[in-house]
């Protein structure tokens, strides 16, 4: 996309546009498209690899700048660069249809990706291929968010689904050592947090390795080094218990 702006006779082209109203009036700024998000998130720091201007306007696409006291009436300054960085800040970035739908179909795949390499069928313990689960998320109409990451929405998703099909996070396989004085009280404390328990042997430590829900392992890990004093050990034997294969429906 093209614009060009009759009144200081620059072509701006692949634009993105964020806009905002205040004041009762809607100010615009011209920014460059993948930069906006970027410089949202800190990763870009400098003001012109964002702007393709630093100057407000009413509308980019027809090159209307905004009016001095309008600038006064609503932002209290005619400082340009400052009020740019305001609507960058706290403004709406304009997106066509098609991106929208192109940025929705994209992180729906993500998310299901996510979902995909962090479960299993709890009955087969094999995982499901990305596709199946593609397919799951449109039978619950699952519709993505935009505004919350692919990460929090896979858990929303996963909750979803678990009223639909068989399906569970992946287990943790972990080694537990804990010294003989605190064995038996701290045994007790991470039952409620362990889902099962493939070996215990007990000499003048207890040792076990177990399956445990990934969102425990925080919990479990922090119980251990409290209760032992640093004398007991955490390790990790594999992040995902699964079986080869894929799962099929």
């Amino acid at each position: 996309m093209s614009i060009f702006t009759p009144t200081n006779q620059i072509r701006l082209t692949n634009v993105a546009v964020v806009r905002m109203k205040k004041g009762g009036k809607r100010f615009e700024i011209a920014c460059y498209k993948n930069k906006v998000m970027s410089w949202r998130s800190g990763a870009e720091k400098d003001l012109d690899e964002v702007l393709q201007t630093h100057s407000v306007f009413v509308n980019v696409s027809k090159g209307q700048m905004a009016k001095k006291e309008d600038l006064l009436k609503a932002f209290g300054s005619d400082d340009q660069t400052e009020i740019c960085k305001q609507i960058l800040a706290k403004g709406e970035l304009q997106v066509s249809e098609k991106e929208r739908q192109s940025q929705q179909e994209t992180m729906f795949r993500d998310i299901a990706s996510i979902v995909a390499e962090k479960c299993v069928n709890p009955n087969t313990k094999r995982p499901y291929t990305v596709i199946l689960i593609e397919r799951a998320m449109k039978d619950i109409h699952y519709s993505v968010k935009p505004s919350k990451s692919t990460k929090q929405q896979a858990l929303e998703v996963i909750r979803q689904l678990k009223e639909t099909m068989e399906i569970q996070r992946a287990h943790m396989k972990l080694r537990l050592v804990v010294p003989g004085k605190e064995a038996k009280r701290l045994k007790e404390k991470l039952k409620p947090l362990l889902q099962v328990v493939e070996s215990e042997e007990f000499d003048e430590e207890l040792e076990m390795v177990c399956l445990v829900d990934p969102g425990c392992f925080r919990e479990i890990d922090e119980l251990i080094r409290c209760e032992t004093k640093g004398r007991g050990s955490l390790e990790v034997l594999s992040l995902k218990d699964v079986e080869e294969g894929d799962e099929k429906l």
